[in-house]
């Protein structure tokens, strides 16, 4: 659906915002694009929006470049950080621009989520709060029926009841209609609920990108402790489990180890164990590991 590809943008001579990235992005997916700040996420979504021209790669919209090309444009929706409207515009006014803008737009979806989100279409958008200027942006992005919907930091500011329902809106366009979904947020916590493919992104670079399930399912945090206190998980090192990072508390081990709970426990059980627990790791746990590797503070993590 969506591919970016060996994509490559510099601001200056000295940085990379974008360092051969590559993104694929499957129809019907909800997926979650995450990074610390300046990893590049912003740039690759006003790339993948055609803003940007990228210096080097490129992105495809079902194999069709989105730079430059209007009908590939027609089928994509956005949602910024910061919405964008005309000085003095109200919303229904600004629906009407949007209107002439998208073939797709949906009159009828547009004025049942005005008033299911309590927003006045007669309401100038430079007296709306934060929060109600960003309904105000997704009402027009899910009025358009997009088949991509592109979403930088879409619930910041919005209370509990209103993420709740746009993601409502967003999950049964993606369940009906095959919607596809690119989301970028630093919270996690929600992106671990609604998204089934992760990518994580550094400096410009993608670090992992992974169906989310599959990627919890191949971390554990393991507590583990052997028989007269050995270390086993010292001894056997990282030539039979790949542990990322391994330390003693006492007599029992704590570990992250990026295995399946089935050749985790099939290798420790000739050492006879007489405690092991495996956990897996929350997506923010697994970002924060991938970022920092073994040198990074993940005292939060084995607490």
């Amino acid at each position: 659906m969506i591919r970016v590809l060996n994509a490559e943008k510099r601001f200056d001579r000295k940085t990379k915002a974008l360092d051969s990235l590559c993104i694929h992005v499957n129809k019907g997916s909800i997926y979650g694009l995450v990074g610390t700040n300046g990893a590049g996420k912003t740039t690759v979504i006003r790339s993948i929006m055609g803003i940007l021209q990228l210096d080097a790669g490129e992105i495809t919209l079902d194999g069709a470049p989105v730079y430059d090309n209007p009908k590939a444009k027609q089928r994509i929706g956005y949602v910024s950080d910061d919405p964008f409207a005309f000085r003095g515009y109200s919303l229904r006014e600004m629906a009407a621009y949007t209107a002439g803008i998208y073939e797709g737009w949906n009159e009828e979806r547009f004025a049942r989520m005005s008033a299911e989100f309590a927003l006045d279409p007669k309401g100038k958008l430079s007296s709306f709060s934060k929060g109600m200027r960003k309904q105000a942006a997704l009402i027009l992005a899910l009025s358009v029926m997009p088949d991509v919907l592109v979403l930088d930091e879409p619930i910041d500011g919005l209370d509990p009841l209103v993420r709740r329902k746009v993601w409502k809106y967003i999950i049964d366009d993606v369940a009906e209609r095959e919607m596809t979904v690119l989301v970028s947020s630093h919270n996690l916590r929600e992106m671990e609920d609604y998204c089934d493919h992760i990518g994580i992104i550094a400096d410009g670079h993608m670090v992992i990108e992974r169906d989310l399930e599959d990627l919890k399912s191949d971390v554990h945090k393991v507590q583990a402790a052997f028989p007269g206190g050995a270390d086993v998980l010292a001894e056997i090192g990282s030539t039979a489990l790949h542990v990322l990072h391994h330390e003693r508390r006492g007599s029992v081990d704590i570990a992250i180890i990026r295995e399946s709970e089935e050749t985790i426990r099939r290798t420790l059980a000739p050492y006879e164990p007489v405690l092991l627990d495996l956990l897996p790791l929350t997506l923010e746990e697994i970002f924060v590991y991938e970022l920092g590797g073994a040198t990074y503070e993940i005292d939060n993590i084995i607490k």
